[in-house]
């Protein structure tokens, strides 16, 4: 496996050279299905279609941070500055990103040393430190938020407005609303 950084998107990726997806002129053998594919396609799609929609407009949007002002900004911090929220300890960060509290304690270290965060004693348990966001943190995230209107309009004149709306109102039926907005992906898929 090699490690290679996308000098075009500023984007660290892992590639198993390779081993994958078949090179030009290789012949493409199409992964079998377990069940009965639809007309649509082979139903294990659907999970690298929404990855690959999520990946594409996570890269997109730290493609415009850097060009805004966040060139450091990483994926993994959007997460754990949403977890941040109005202010939170090490141990509600790592629970809110489904990650130890070490690993919490480490983002935050990190988090710190790029000005997102500042870290103060809870003054209701000097025992306690609360990690809050700075100004550059909350302007990571205004922007992320004025950046992903632009993706989302983007998409709608790609593929339509009505057909955008009902895509989203289709994954709003099919994901419960306790889960739209869970911050531990990054937990989830590295457990």
């Amino acid at each position: 496996m090699d490690n290679m950084v996308d000098d075009e998107m500023k984007v660290n990726q892992v590639v198993d050279l390779g081993k994958g997806m078949p090179t030009a002129g290789e012949a493409s053998e199409e992964i079998p299905p377990a069940g009965e594919a639809s007309e649509d396609g082979p139903a294990w799609e659907l999970p690298f279609l929404l990855l690959s929609g999520f990946r594409s407009l996570i890269d997109r949007l730290h493609t415009e941070l850097a060009a805004q002002g966040h060139p450091v900004a990483r994926p993994a911090h959007g997460f754990a500055l949403q977890a941040v929220a109005n202010g939170a300890t090490a141990s509600e960060i790592g629970r809110r990103l489904g990650i130890s509290k070490q690993a919490a304690g480490k983002t935050v270290d990190r988090l710190t040393a790029l000005g997102y965060v500042t870290t103060a004693a809870d003054p209701a348990d000097a025992r306690r430190k609360v990690v809050r966001l700075t100004p550059q943190g909350r302007d990571l995230l205004t922007r992320s938020a004025v950046i992903f209107e632009s993706l989302r309009a983007e998409w709608a004149a790609a593929a339509g407005h009505d057909r955008v709306q009902e895509m989203e109102a289709a994954l709003r039926t099919v994901v419960p609303p306790s889960d739209r907005y869970r911050l531990d992906a990054a937990g989830w898929l590295g457990g």
